[in-house]
């Protein structure tokens, strides 16, 4: 398989755009320069969209146009991307590594995507923008993030770190209780 069928084949699976760094690193394709001239080449041919994502990088994606806000799933936004970057830079430099999103295969061929992951998958990380007040809803969000994490990394060996990023003090207040439960599985 090609460079470009293999980006075309990732684009339409992952269900976002990613830039060429992401992609080459996705992909295990190196140099770098060699998924640019693909992207461009499928560019140029109609069969992928290329435009400046939030962080200035260029973003390649399936489908002619770039995402909009009202076309984002709900809770999704480019602020929210953007802060989420933020976090995975700033939890990247707390433990000395990279982070990126990463879609993980499992053995039993589930794919499973975290918000941050260093190259060799020994750490993972699910990051959360929210500010302020916790919903209900918002919790199970979180717990939902957690439970991902333990599931996946069980999958993989040696069994990474896991850490679960809260942006903001008064997001996290539900968490961090000694009373709470759910405070007490994520501390465990």
């Amino acid at each position: 398989m090609t460079i470009a069928q293999r980006v075309l084949e990732f684009l339409s699976t992952s269900g976002r755009g990613w830039d060429d760094d992401e992609l080459a690193r996705q992909l295990d394709v190196s140099p770098r320069q060699s998924i640019n001239q693909a992207c461009r080449k499928l560019a140029s041919e109609g069969l992928l969209h290329r435009y400046q994502g939030p962080d200035g990088k260029i973003v390649n994606a399936i489908g002619g146009t770039q995402p909009t806000e009202s076309s984002m799933p709900p809770g999704a936004s480019t602020e929210q991307q953007q802060a989420e970057r933020i976090i995975l830079d700033e939890a990247g430099a707390l433990l000395g590594t990279r982070l990126d999103p990463r879609k993980i295969l499992t053995p039993t061929g589930v794919r499973v995507e975290v918000d941050g992951a260093d190259q060799d998958l020994t750490v993972l990380v699910e990051a959360w923008a929210h500010q302020g007040v916790v919903k209900s809803a918002q919790r199970h969000k979180v717990l939902s993030d957690a439970l991902k994490l333990v599931w996946i990394s069980s999958t993989l060996y040696p069994r990474p770190r896991m850490v679960l990023c809260l942006s903001d003090q008064e997001a996290a207040r539900p968490f961090l209780g000694e009373r709470s439960w759910a405070a007490a599985a994520l501390r465990d």
